[in-house]
C-alpha cells in the first residue's frame, strides 16, 4: 500500500526550555550530552556559553533560553546539551544547544503539525518549522538552520577559531 503525506511521521526530540515544551527534527541532533565545563571566550554575545572540547574538536555552546530571550536558569541535573547540525549558507556547523531538559524522541503525524502562527509583521517566525499537537500541548517545532543567523554562525567560527590558536 503506498503511503500519502497524512500517513507519513516525523520524529523530533523534545526539549524544555522554562514551561515551554520545543523540539527540533531528529535527523539534525547527534547526541545529548551532560553539561561538562564549557569554557568561555571574552567578548561573545549572552547567549554564547562559550566552548566544550568534544573528542577533541571545539564546539561552541548556545544557551538556548537567553537565545529566545528568557532568563537564564540555575543548571540542574536535567540540564543538557544537544549537539546538533546546523547548515546556514550552505556551510555546515555543529553546535551545542543548552537546555533546560530532554524529554523524549517523538513521532509526529502531518496532520497533527500545523503552520506556525502569524503573529504580525514584527515578530519573526520563521525559526518555527511549525506547532505540534501533541494531547492538549502544543510543541514548538524548531526549523533549526533559522534559529541562528549569519552573524551568529560566523561569530561561532571566530570562537572556534580563537580557541584552536589559544591551544597552538
Amino acid at each position: 500500500m503506498e503511503k500519502t503525506s497524512s500517513d507519513l511521521s516525523n520524529q523530533y526530540l523534545t526539549f524544555t526550555l522554562d514551561d515551554e515544551i520545543f523540539a527540533l527534527e531528529i535527523g539534525k541532533a547527534r547526541e545529548v550530552l551532560d553539561v561538562s565545563e564549557v569554557t568561555r571566550i571574552p567578548q561573545m554575545p549572552d547567549y554564547m556559553c562559550g566552548v566544550i572540547n568534544l573528542r577533541g574538536s571545539v564546539v561552541p555552546v548556545i544557551d538556548m533560553r537567553k537565545k529566545f530571550g528568557l532568563s537564564a536558569a540555575q543548571k540542574t541535573i536535567h540540564t543538557c546539551i544537544i549537539i546538533v547540525e546546523v547548515t546556514l549558507d550552505n556551510q555546515r556547523s555543529v553546535l551545542g544547544a543548552l537546555v533546560d531538559s530532554v524529554q523524549e524522541v517523538l513521532e509526529l503525524d502531518t496532520d497533527s503539525i500545523e503552520l506556525p502562527p502569524r503573529l504580525g509583521a514584527s515578530l519573526n517566525t520563521e525559526f518555527l518549522h511549525g506547532m505540534g499537537r501533541h494531547g492538549e500541548r502544543f510543541i514548538m517545532l524548531l526549523n533549526i538552520d533559522r534559529v541562528f543567523s549569519s552573524a551568529d554562525l560566523a561569530l561561532i567560527h571566530s570562537s572556534e577559531a580563537l580557541t584552536q590558536a589559544e591551544a597552538v
